[in-house]
């Protein structure tokens, strides 16, 4: 499966905010963005000029992409399935990104980013509904029920996370004793904190 293999923090600085691709560093004054708030490359300190109405979308559209680890064939492919859609086109996306399984994993607590959280799911630590899945872009559903393998719960990751106090999304619930996660509801815009302004992403497509 292709996926993008080079330096988290150069996209944060492309994007010039923290997309938070590498967990807890993160938050410390080791983020790359904390040292060197410009874009990256030999002009990424140069003058900024005004950028067009297209700038504008194309950026929204990859900030989106890099949050949630996609490539373009895949993301626009979430856009093709959330436009056929009934409701409003950018939130059906936002959505449907939200609900994939190595995002939930990551909203649930038990992984510290989503690169972490996609690494889990492919090397077998997750089961839904009680059959194991390995694919982090499998589709979760309102009434699913995510639950870390019996043979993984002895993992000092997992052993950790029976202590910790988790702030899960609305639409989410999560017992952190069962090492389980239960899809509640799908998300309302009003229920992602993704800082994307999805109305600009349709825009582009659009055209």
């Amino acid at each position: 499966m292709a996926r993008y293999t080079g330096p988290s923090c150069r996209q944060c600085r492309r994007e010039g905010q923290k997309l938070f691709l590498k967990g807890e560093r993160c938050y410390s004054s080791k983020c790359a963005l904390e040292k060197r708030a410009y874009a990256p490359g030999q002009h990424g300190q140069g003058r900024k000029g005004k950028q067009s109405n297209y700038g504008l979308q194309l950026r929204e559209k990859q900030k989106a992409k890099r949050f949630y680890g996609l490539l373009e064939t895949q993301f626009r492919n979430y856009f093709d399935k959330a436009s056929k859609i009934k409701g409003v086109t950018g939130e059906t996306l936002l959505a449907l990104l939200e609900t994939r399984l190595d995002n939930v994993v990551f909203r649930m607590g038990f992984a510290s980013s989503r690169k972490e959280a996609r690494q889990l799911v492919n090397h077998n630590h997750f089961m839904v509904n009680g059959k194991k899945v390995n694919i982090p872009s499998f589709q979760l559903q309102p009434g699913d029920v995510i639950k870390v393998k019996e043979k993984s719960t002895s993992s000092p990751k997992f052993k950790e996370i029976r202590d910790m106090a988790i702030s899960t999304p609305p639409w989410i619930t999560v017992d952190t004793e069962k090492l389980e996660g239960k899809v509640i509801a799908i998300p309302r815009r009003d229920e992602i904190d993704t800082p994307v302004a999805e109305h600009l992403i349709v825009e582009l497509y659009s055209k």
